[in-house]
């Protein structure tokens, strides 16, 4: 099973010790099953030694036992802290494309379900672990009295094994429908948490929602995991049954075999007897492995294995500022579902440098956004390059490069505490921000912790701003920023705040579509269709360029 091997790798020393303890434990329950079968044989007569062993077998079965769950309850707390770091880990390495192609709802069930499924498997590991070296021991010692009987007892649980593995993969069958409709209850959750103003504000969306999205769902996810346990329970209750069987023939035909006396159908019946318990719990704890199997399989699915649990290595780093950073016949493809097509962008040649303003324009989908992803660094590009300063960037320095740019996105993330920047060293410049800002009266700077992030978009969006000012990048990257605020901080983010970047020597993209601010860009960069038609300079005297640049603005 992958999560066993997922639990060695976490620490093969610890599970060595760990299987030590238990064998010795188990030994140790052995050991007071003959020493208890072997006073029942002797008309019940008991010596010095024997109490002496009897108590010695009892201790030395709750210290080996209490240290072999010790270690494998370390073992497991210590996988399920990996577990999340490493799946943390994974998920910020792996391309931007790809999370966003999975969707935020998938990734979602990950952190949450298929988490949660590893967890209670991880959780129950020692139990299990403790209590197969019991049964194993039981079946020692059962053995050791006689070999004809055991090998009766093999073969009951051979056929319990077959068995139990042919409906362990009707189970799964179901269970795996079920995670996978699974990611589709988190779409609905998704759309339910997102789009409660639509839903509250139209009676029929509501009820179709929840008619046809919601409630089909939810009695698919409850449908296929009540038929995956059910057919886990009556596997297990099978495998009791065949036991049952093995003690029915221990009790009824082995005194009919000579080779089994007295003594021997004794030592059977007290390890059989004890070993009841175990054996359920074993069936009962089973089914946890397996939804764990499918989770780590969900995962690996989408490319979030955990077994490289490190991020992208950086070799031969680049510098944190530039002098010319060029991006030369950069393409990319990706599809898009809504129009059913595969859309691919080029850049054929961009060039940028410090204390320059450029503004990106174009019409709503014409790849925008998805090309100040490819100048960031956060797409790879299928052909073509990013040089800085003459130095091309690849996979082994991207994670560098990125950290060139401070980008507010239009679909940004507003952290509630300033991750990474020495917010002491900076309390005065924050403040300087947060008073330009009109936020002084709102939000407070506190340790690095703003007071609140609960605002209006527009506000939140000047939060975003003055966090981005703080991390004093070489370049910022603007997606219609301007877009929530109204004409008074329109008129500062123009003339104020970005001059202001310029007049540091930093170099900003500005995403826009507010042509009354066109004339103070230095640059224009329009895109069509994925395509880059013109990349007009506006701070010449030149006749050609304003006429192109009135052009622009005619359009919109």
């Amino acid at each position: 099973m992958k999560i066993f091997q997922f639990l060695f790798s976490h620490s093969r020393k610890n599970i060595i010790f760990a299987l030590l303890a238990g064998i010795v434990s188990g030994g140790c329950s052995t050991g007071v099953i003959a020493l208890i079968n072997n006073v029942l044989n002797t008309e019940g007569t008991s010596s010095f030694p024997l109490i002496i062993g009897f108590i010695g077998l009892c201790l030395m079965t709750l210290f080996s036992s209490l240290l072999s769950g010790y270690l494998l309850i370390r073992l497991a707390q210590g996988s399920i802290i990996q577990l999340r770091l490493n799946l943390s880990k994974r998920i910020l390495s792996t391309p931007l494309r790809k999370l966003e192609e999975q969707g935020s709802h998938r990734l979602l069930a990950v952190l949450t379900d298929d988490v949660m499924s590893i967890m209670n498997a991880i959780t129950v590991s020692p139990m299990l672990v403790i209590n197969l070296v019991i049964v194993l021991g039981c079946f020692g010692y059962m053995g050791w009295l006689s070999l004809p009987v055991l090998a009766i007892g093999l073969a009951f649980m051979g056929i319990a094994f077959i068995s139990y593995q042919v409906l362990m993969k009707f189970a799964n069958k179901s269970l795996l429908q079920a995670r996978e409709e699974q990611d589709e209850l988190f779409d609905h959750f998704n759309a339910l948490t997102r789009g409660t103003k639509e839903l509250k504000t139209n009676k029929k969306r509501r009820i179709a929602f929840f008619n046809e999205e919601l409630i089909p769902t939810i009695k698919g996810v409850y449908r296929s995991t009540v038929k995956g346990m059910t057919i886990y329970t009556a596997a297990g209750n099978w495998g009791q049954l065949l036991f049952l069987f093995f003690i029915g023939i221990v009790i009824f035909v082995g005194p009919s075999l000579n080779t089994v006396t007295s003594e021997v159908l004794i030592g059977y019946t007290l390890a059989i007897l004890y070993m009841i318990t175990p054996l359920v719990t074993i069936l009962n704890v089973l089914p946890n492995f397996g939804r764990a199997n499918i989770s780590l399989k969900k995962i690996e699915s989408l490319g979030l294995s955990l077994e490289d649990k490190s991020l992208i290595e950086e070799a031969d780093p680049i510098e944190t500022s530039f002098q010319i950073l060029k991006v030369n016949k950069l393409t990319h493809q990706y599809y898009r579902e809504k129009e059913d097509l595969n859309f691919t962008l080029n850049i054929e040649n961009l060039v940028f440098t410090p204390g320059e303003i450029v503004y990106l324009v174009g019409g709503n989908g014409s790849g925008k956004t998805t090309i100040a992803k490819m100048i960031t660094g956060l797409y790879l590009p299928e052909t073509g390059s990013i040089y800085v300063d003459g130095q091309e960037i690849t996979s082994s320095n991207i994670d560098k490069y990125r950290q060139l740019f401070s980008v507010v996105f239009s679909d940004f993330y507003l952290f509630n505490n300033l991750l990474g920047i020495d917010s002491s060293k900076q309390e005065e410049e924050a403040q300087n921000y947060l008073d330009l800002l009109q936020l002084n009266h709102k939000v407070k700077l506190e340790n690095g912790r703003f007071s609140t992030t609960e605002l209006s978009q527009g506000q939140r969006k000047r939060l975003a701003l003055l966090t981005a000012y703080l991390e004093d990048r070489s370049f910022y990257v603007f997606d219609e920023w301007a877009a929530d605020q109204d004409p008074i901080f329109k008129e500062i983010f123009y003339t104020k705040l970005l001059p202001d970047l310029k007049s540091r020597g930093k170099t900003v993209l500005v995403i826009t579509h507010d042509d009354q601010y066109f004339d103070l860009a230095e640059r224009i960069i329009k895109v069509d269709y994925g395509q880059i038609i013109s990349d007009t300079k506006t701070g010449e005297d030149n006749g050609e360029n304003n006429r192109a640049l009135k052009e622009l603005v005619s359009e919109y």
